[in-house]
């Protein structure tokens, strides 16, 4: 029997219902929750994400700036908009978009944004509070927003073993860390693969959850997964395609055709995981605001 296909742009549209309804209830006692993003550069596919970021916000009733700086824009120059946000209690949330110039070090960058304002959960002190379970941390977007797809679908994912296949800050390690958690949709007993692991379908066959983020398209077939997992594919991956207008296809890091027919939740791609990011990212935008007006009657 198919899998059954989890849909990401589904559960994403409730999250982002549940945001309007939030910020809706700050603006009633006069705080607007108010997202920055900074695009340093002109890449293209940055430019998207940004643009639907903003148009999202102002959908949700919050504010949505998106501040575009030249890709000559200094460290320097690019610190001192940083420090501009963090100073201004209108902005609750403040993401400066990857991948930034060559002359920027992203890490000072992402060190130099207020914890309380680091919706994208990539500060070290976010980093750190996810992996000993606090509840005041801010999540990455993108693992956070696998965990809400696993509780939307009722899946429970207690004593699972959970394989992640791909060791980033941005997915893989932050995934981990969230998985071992005690608690719902977590709970698990974690395996990460990486370019290292040795018999990697060894590891991937003994998963009740596989979660694929390696960056490969279609790496992980059909025979690669348990009969019965639950495969959440994270990859997003531009596959050339003269037949489409744009000139490629977007394809997972799962081959989706002959995992369908083995495991027993899938999330697609399009149309998964990669709609729950920007959902997730407005979340914690309204959770940084009602945290820095923690006394308002709401």
């Amino acid at each position: 029997m198919p899998a059954e296909i989890i849909d990401g742009a589904a559960v994403a549209s409730k999250v982002l219902a549940d945001v309007a309804i939030s910020a809706a209830a700050l603006a009633k006692h006069g705080v607007v929750p108010g997202l920055t993003v900074v695009l340093v550069g002109d890449d293209a596919a940055s430019a998207v994400y940004v643009g639907a970021k903003e148009k999202a916000c102002h959908a949700a009733g919050m504010n949505g700036e998106t501040i575009r700086l030249p890709a000559t824009t200094t460290q320097a120059e690019l610190l001192a908009v940083v420090d501009r946000l963090n100073a201004d209690p209108a902005i609750h949330g403040i993401l400066v978009q990857s991948p930034m110039p060559k002359q920027i070090d992203p890490q000072t960058v992402i060190r130099r944004i207020a914890p309380e304002k680091d919706v994208d959960g990539f500060h070290p002190i976010n980093v750190g509070k996810v992996l000993i379970g606090d509840r005041d941390a801010f999540a990455p977007c993108t693992p956070a927003g696998v965990q809400v797809l696993l509780e939307a679908y009722g899946i429970k994912t207690a004593g699972m073993d959970c394989v992640i296949v791909g060791r980033s800050n941005i997915v893989g390690k932050a995934m981990a860390s969230l998985m071992i958690q005690p608690g719902p949709h977590a709970d698990c007993t974690v395996t990460v693969c990486h370019s290292r692991t040795r018999d990697l379908a060894a590891h991937t066959r003994q998963a009740d959850l596989l979660i694929a983020a390696i960056g490969k398209p279609e790496f992980i077939t059909g025979d690669m997964i348990k009969p019965g997992a639950v495969v959440i594919d994270v990859g997003v991956n531009r596959v050339d395609d003269a037949t489409k207008k744009t000139g490629f296809r977007l394809r997972g890091d799962v081959h989706f055709d002959s995992a369908m027919e083995v495991a027993s939740f899938i999330t697609p791609v399009p149309g998964g995981v990669g709609r729950m990011t920007i959902a997730m990212l407005l979340r914690n935008t309204v959770r940084a605001a009602e945290m820095s007006g923690a006394n308002l009657p709401i």
